[in-house]
């Protein structure tokens, strides 16, 4: 079988996790907020970095810990945070083009379109090996989905609630997972979902979407004009995005969300509990 090599834009300049937020600076420097516990802000020596994410995972007596990856320019990956499952052992990972990473697993795009993993995989997260032609990925809480080069989606890992079907969504550029739910953002500007409804609420009406992000147990949308739409959850105010402008970029994280602005200034709203949310001083590009 010819296996298709596919392209994809890698830079990612926000990340959102249990309680940290990190940041890429525009000459490949990373930045990072929010609690430390488990070593995931050491990212202060990293260069060269072109995309971030973190693990992130439901809020619960024992889900504080968190791991942070970094996609370098040269497809390698850099690692740092709680590594209980094995988690950032990525050293080996070679020509990787987009990364995700969930609770306690992580995952790297290749350049041929395939999948490696590490860490926890009890939940069928990890059963990725036979995906191919994927331009896109994202990690829940215990599942994986991916968007294919004809713009199908396939998903793998705990399907409690329904946030595995996917299989009849078609024309999507882009996914996104949380906890017990998925969206998916598809070529005319609207969004898909699956799973439990109240983390997703209203995101199926939405409309002129060029970007999608989820959180624990919300949804966040970028739309054309530098708006953004959220919907599900909001306790700590991590759907407050309503007056939010010039936004080029999103990430959300557990409970709470990070916006991106076109000056390289950063927005975040939600729960500060650990100073997640103390982005004022940052520029990002």
């Amino acid at each position: 079988m010819v296996t298709k090599e596919v392209t994809v834009t890698a830079h990612v300049p926000l990340a959102a996790g249990r309680r940290h937020t990190v940041g890429r600076l525009a000459d490949g420097r990373v930045v990072a907020v929010g609690s430390d516990s488990a070593g995931e802000c050491q990212v202060a020596q990293w260069r060269d970095i072109v995309a971030v994410t973190s693990g992130n995972v439901h809020i619960a007596g024992n889900t504080g810990r968190s791991h942070t990856l970094g996609l370098r320019g040269d497809g390698t990956v850099l690692a740092s945070g709680w590594n209980s499952q094995g988690q950032c052992n990525v050293r080996d990972w070679r020509d990787v083009i987009a990364i995700a990473a969930g609770w306690r697993f992580s995952a790297g795009l290749r350049g041929d379109g395939t999948l490696v993993t590490v860490g926890r995989g009890t939940e069928g997260q990890r059963q990725v090996d036979s995906w191919r032609e994927i331009t896109g990925i994202s990690c829940g809480d215990w599942h994986t989905v991916a968007v294919r080069a004809d713009g199908t989606v396939c998903a793998t890992g705990n399907n409690t609630a329904g946030q595995c079907e996917v299989d009849e969504w078609l024309q999507m550029r882009a996914v996104a997972a949380g906890y017990l739910h998925t969206i998916g953002l598809a070529a005319d500007g609207t969004v898909r979902a699956a799973g439990r409804s109240e983390f997703w609420g209203d995101a199926e009406r939405w409309t002129d979407i060029s970007a999608v992000a989820a959180g624990s147990c919300h949804s966040v949308g970028l739309k054309d004009d530098g708006t953004v739409v959220a919907s599900g959850r909001s306790e700590a105010g991590q759907c407050d995005v309503r007056q939010w402008r010039d936004i080029v970029a999103i990430a959300a994280g557990a409970a709470h969300t990070v916006g991106l602005r076109s000056d390289g200034s950063v927005i975040a709203t939600g729960s500060n509990s650990h100073g997640q949310l103390e982005v004022g001083d940052w520029s990002l590009t």
